[in-house]
């Protein structure tokens, strides 16, 4: 048995008949809460870099967890729609976990990330901070596009997402 966190464990790999994604366990180790910020834009393909620690989002206290199986971190972002631009994404035969669009994981990294601003870094703050190519930046979905605004309550994160859908949606 492996203890991910009080009163929560599972069984070692050797007794397991499946793999446990990482993604399916950040679910369950911290409720209510969905994959976002690097974890979710690495996902997505638009991350160069190898993600090494499960980052998530939660209406909740931040947290962190570290198990036998990889770290979590969990930080609050509040929102009046906790799940705008996050769907239920199948990951394998048996797993499933809430995954933000990379839209949203976008948004959320603003939030987080008190220093940036759509008047002060732009599109630089993707480009050159986060290293996402400029063309994979016009792959990003503005479909649900009011329904994440709406539901964030920050004004900073706001001008940044209209900021961005000015500059890079068709």
């Amino acid at each position: 048995m492996l203890r991910l966190k009080p009163g929560l464990f599972c069984l070692a790999e050797a007794y397991r008949k499946t793999h446990l994604h990482p993604f399916a366990l950040a679910g369950i180790l911290h409720a209510p809460s969905h994959v976002s910020l690097e974890s979710a834009l690495s996902f997505h393909g638009l991350l160069p870099e190898a993600i090494y620690q499960v980052a998530c989002v939660t209406p909740r206290r931040t947290r962190s967890f570290s198990t036998p199986l990889g770290v979590f971190g969990y930080d609050r972002v509040p929102a009046t729609a906790p799940r705008a631009g996050v769907r239920a994404v199948k990951l394998d035969r048996i797993s499933w976990a809430f995954i933000a669009s990379a839209l949203r994981a976008i948004a959320d990294l603003v939030y987080l990330r008190k220093h940036v601003s759509w008047t002060a870094d732009g599109l630089g703050f993707l480009v050159e901070s986060m290293r996402i190519e400029p063309e994979d930046l016009r792959q990003i979905s503005f479909d649900r596009f009011e329904e994440i605004r709406d539901s964030l309550r920050n004004k900073r994160v706001k001008a940044y997402l209209d900021g961005m859908r000015r500059e890079i949606s068709p």
